[in-house]
């Protein structure tokens, strides 16, 4: 139920796109035997592009403009870590989600940036077909030469659904990354941060 709290909430699509992508998917369905004519798969191919739409918009935004946007002069200069971040992404390999949580900090030099910007790059790279060591570098390499910090780190830990749903079947296999920049390179730091994203401190 939607609820009229002042806003409206809108989403716009390529209708170029849409209608291209949606061939396709008819097709698809063709080709895997459904009856794409049957009620529940009428409007499926149009609702399957854009949903492949959206999922991937990130190709569509800057994630280095976004830091940018939000960058202010600190002289802060300690830990400042984002953990569990919600990422669901695309393995480009199956076109399958992988979904986790990424775990992200930096020790400022000079500039921080406003926190929620951190989750925003993480979905700009997510939106994306990825493979999760890509996505973990990108992210790093993004805050690192943005901000230019003494230090970056990134941990991702992720679940894929190709392996999930084919192929080996494991269920309860977890995928972890992890990348590291400047102070991070540092046994203490990085040990640090290792703590303090697995520590329950609320």
């Amino acid at each position: 139920m939607l609820i009229n709290m002042g806003y409206k909430k809108t989403e716009s699509y390529d209708e170029d796109i849409v209608n291209k992508m949606k061939n396709h998917y008819s097709d698809i369905l063709d080709f895997v035997g459904e009856d794409k004519t049957r009620d529940g798969l009428i409007k499926t191919p149009e609702r399957a592009s854009k949903a492949m739409q959206y999922l991937t918009h990130g190709y569509e935004l800057d994630p280095v403009e976004i830091l940018k946007s939000a960058l202010f002069d600190e002289e802060y200069n300690e830990m400042v870590i984002v953990k569990d971040i919600e990422l669901y992404s695309l393995c480009e390999h199956h076109i399958l989600p992988f979904f986790g949580k990424a775990h992200i900090a930096y020790i400022p030099n000079g500039k921080i940036v406003g926190l929620s910007k951190i989750p925003r790059i993480v979905d700009v790279f997510a939106r994306r077909l990825q493979v999760q060591e890509r996505l973990t570098s990108e992210i790093l390499e993004c805050i690192d030469e943005t901000l230019k910090p003494m230090g970056v780190a990134v941990v991702i830990e992720a679940a894929h659904m190709c392996m999930m749903m084919r192929g080996v079947q494991k269920q309860n296999s977890v995928t972890t990354t992890s990348a590291f920049r400047g102070e991070f390179k540092n046994v203490e730091t990085r040990n640090e941060f290792l703590t303090l994203i697995q520590a329950k401190l609320r």
